[in-house]
């Protein structure tokens, strides 16, 4: 692969080397099925439960209340089923949630409508930070749950999720948090943040593809979507991938040891990029500039589209992308950009760029300098922005 600069960890991450040690083994060695009853079973079984050990403790609660799924969506889905199905939530038929949740949390609230159930959807300010007394006065006699996430996927802004859960715990509400943009970069202290639910996808913390987790506070009924064995005590069928789930764990292990190191220096790196975008003329960061995580910088530029500013910077050797990775190859303008108030045509401008530890301040004056010069020969072509220079069309910023 030719030298490029990586910056869009927010999609995926590298998989790093004591992840990938502590999957080697049961690739190789301990491959036996961990439902079996021989040796070969028993020692792919024990990876599991080390797995599953270490995980709980960095989550604070049992181990009895993780649940290993195939990533962030199906935990995600899972939750909301769980929630919807719990017994306390016999008759309830309102859901809140805010209305630039990750796709895999809309989509499955808008499957609900479909059956009956009512969704609030919380407008977002300006800034991508909702305030807690908007779930407070959301939430009814007959809301059964409350589903919000962490940190956004595409502006990184963090949300008062103890707040939250403080006002759910109160009001006898089931509280489910997405959490797979801020696990191993922010702490995930389950009785902390007030949760009854909780996920996380290991790929978004340098863990492999392909395995999540759910946490479902203890007393709450697990809601299946899988149906079939009795793996994950019956809440998840399925043979296990014992050797992502140990190097889920060995990942979230070593991010949470680290975290605050590497948040200060992304952090720092991350206010230089900003600094240096926001000298583009006519741009604007999107999300809160101080609550928001610490790799996360998205801009909106007037004048251009999105996706042919990636193609430049692609070809400039820069990875990154203009906005969720699950709408890549997508037209249409960000919903999450459109929820915080931008218009449709400076939306489809945006461009996220997420950083980690791992990027320099070379890289990020090298990212600097391409995206300004690319914005500018961009608009140069653009009839759009050569209207607003003429005075035919108004500035947007």
């Amino acid at each position: 692969m030719r030298d490029i600069i990586y910056a869009d960890n927010a999609a995926t991450t590298k998989l790093s080397r004591s992840a990938l040690e502590a999957m080697l083994p049961y690739l190789r060695e301990e491959y036996g099925n961990p439902s079996s009853l021989h040796s070969a079973g028993q020692a792919a079984r024990r990876g599991i439960d080390e797995a599953r050990q270490a995980i709980a403790k960095i989550l604070n609660c049992s181990s009895q209340e993780i649940t290993f799924t195939s990533g962030g969506t199906e935990a995600n889905n899972q939750a909301i089923l769980t929630g919807v199905s719990d017994r306390r939530s016999k008759a309830r038929k309102h859901i809140v949630s805010t209305a630039f949740e990750h796709h895999s949390v809309l989509h499955y609230l808008k499957k609900l409508e479909g059956e009956g159930y009512e969704v609030t959807l919380l407008d977002i300010p300006a800034d991508g930070v909702i305030e807690p007394r908007q779930v407070e006065e959301a939430i009814r006699e007959d809301t059964c749950l409350v589903s919000i996430m962490y940190a956004n996927n595409e502006i990184g802004s963090i949300q008062p999720i103890r707040e939250i859960g403080e006002i759910c715990r109160h009001r006898g509400v089931l509280f489910h948090c997405d959490a797979v943009q801020a696990a191993g970069y922010l702490p995930v202290d389950v009785d902390e943040l007030q949760v009854d639910m909780l996920t996380a996808s290991a790929h978004k913390f340098h863990g492999p593809k392909g395995v999540g987790l759910l946490y479902v506070r203890r007393g709450i009924h697990h809601a299946n979507l899988l149906e079939g064995g009795a793996q994950e005590r019956g809440h998840r069928s399925g043979t296990e991938n014992v050797a992502a789930i140990a190097g889920m764990a060995a990942a979230l292990q070593e991010a949470a040891g680290d975290r605050e190191a590497n948040r200060e220096k992304t952090a720092q790196l991350r206010d230089r990029l900003i600094d240096g975008l926001s000298n583009i003329p006519h741009s604007i960061l999107n999300g809160n500039r101080e609550k928001r995580l610490a790799g996360n910088v998205n801009f909106c530029f007037e004048g251009i589209e999105g996706e042919t500013l990636l193609l430049l910077l692609d070809r400039a050797g820069i990875c990154a992308s203009s906005g969720s990775a699950c709408s890549a190859g997508s037209l249409e303008a960000s919903h999450v950009l459109l929820a915080i108030g931008r218009p449709r045509e400076l939306a489809s401008g945006s461009l996220r760029l997420s950083i980690n530890e791992d990027n320099s301040e070379e890289e990020i004056d090298r990212m600097i300098d391409v995206v300004t010069d690319s914005v500018a020969r961009l608009r140069e072509r653009s009839s759009m922005w050569h209207d607003r220079l003429t005075g035919r069309r108004e500035y947007l910023l």
